[in-house]
């Protein structure tokens, strides 16, 4: 049985990038999942793990990681082949730019803390938040597919596939359940299929997780 543990979410897109590195890397891990819904991420037990409440989580050889850039960075270096990262420093600060804007700029305004504070506090309709998830993803996928036709190939960076789409195809996964038009994006949607065609990035889809409902 493998060492490390994975505490996530099925359909949590931070937690989804992770279990694509790891399909990636070909590293087993055992999955804990906390149902977002329900706030299990709230739980004392959890909390004692993840003091900020939030997937994924890794514990590892005694040790736990929080954040998934980090926990990112951490697979990257732990099991360096496949890389994820291109050997030149240019372009792996170009990948890393693609993977922030998807993760600072997108996704943490999407976030289900963030929508359901909308709802909550604002007394957002279903269609506001709708339009609200559909503005931030047009916004940042507009820049995105600009910067794929730029440095894309057959994926999002070049002809392998990089820490970049282990961002973009749960974004994009986001993108769709939420039924944004994402026909302006051609370049994004692209480099997103090829990604999904992978073994690797199936395997991490949120619909074949233990914990899906």
């Amino acid at each position: 049985m493998s060492n490390i543990i994975l505490h996530g979410y099925w359909r949590s897109s931070a937690a989804y990038r992770v279990r694509i590195a790891l399909a990636l890397k070909g590293v087993a891990y055992t999955s804990v999942p906390h149902d977002l819904r329900a706030d299990e991420q709230r739980d004392p037990a959890y909390l004692a793990i993840a003091p900020h409440g939030l997937v994924p989580a890794i514990e590892h050889d005694g040790g736990i990681l929080i954040e998934s850039p980090a926990i990112l960075e951490w697979i990257e270096a732990r099991w360096p082949d496949p890389s994820l990262l291109p050997s030149s420093p240019e372009d792996a600060a170009m990948v890393r730019a693609i993977a922030a804007l998807v993760g600072c700029d997108i996704h943490p305004l999407n976030n289900l803390r963030v929508l359901n504070r909308l709802r909550s506090q604002f007394d957002a309709s279903n269609a506001q938040v709708k339009e609200w998830i559909a503005h931030w993803v047009g916004q940042g996928f507009g820049a995105l597919d600009q910067i794929i036709g730029r440095v894309g190939g057959r994926f999002a960076f070049g002809d392998s596939p990089t820490l970049a789409d282990c961002y973009l195809v749960p974004q994009v996964y986001n993108a769709e359940r939420y039924n944004v038009d994402l026909s302006a994006f051609p370049r994004v949607l692209a480099a997103a299929d090829a990604a999904r065609a992978l073994p690797a990035f199936a395997a991490a889809h949120p619909d074949l997780q233990p914990d899906f409902k």
